[in-house]
């Protein structure tokens, strides 16, 4: 077994997957793991892409059945349903990201706007303001910067729903 292959606290790798909820599989390394965690999201996103979000949602779940605990997979399975209308499914697979890492910005912003969706517009609010500051914006930031704008309006758009009308 190879250094690489055991999960320590003190292996970078081993710590970074731990906290996706990455678990390589018997005899499989982590960088194995890993690589096939990458090439399933990258695959579903391609199949999104081509406008088959079904053929992505797909290849997400099968990699699912592999690695139930990743976090990164619900939070793409959450992204992929939400942009094609599944709202109550989106906001499942998002709660499903946040119980894993509860900062993530691209899961709260799945999350809230499934919420919007949904109806749920005091809790949407909660959560699309949650994300707009500390980690949870760092790390939309991080990742998807150009999302911070479309949050900031859905909240705008949320706070005028709520307000009493004369």
């Amino acid at each position: 077994m190879s250094a690489l292959s055991t999960v320590t606290p003190t292996n970078d790798l081993g710590q970074r997957m731990a906290a996706s909820g990455v678990v390589p599989a018997p005899g499989q390394s982590m960088n194995e793991a890993m690589a096939l965690l990458a090439a399933a999201r990258n695959a579903a996103y391609a199949e999104a892409a081509r406008g088959r979000l079904g053929h992505g949602v797909t290849v997400l779940l099968r990699a699912l059945n592999t690695q139930p605990a990743s976090f990164d997979l619900k939070s793409d399975m959450a992204a992929l349903l939400l942009s094609a209308g599944e709202l109550a499914h989106a906001a499942s697979y998002a709660r499903g990201a946040l119980a894993v890492q509860p900062t993530h910005g691209p899961s709260l912003y799945a999350l809230g706007f499934a919420l919007s969706g949904l109806g749920e517009a005091e809790e949407a609010q909660r959560i699309l303001r949650r994300l707009q500051r500390g980690k949870p914006r760092a790390s939309l930031l991080a990742e998807a910067p150009e999302l911070l704008p479309v949050v900031k309006a859905e909240l705008k758009r949320l706070q005028q729903l709520s307000k009493p009308r004369r």
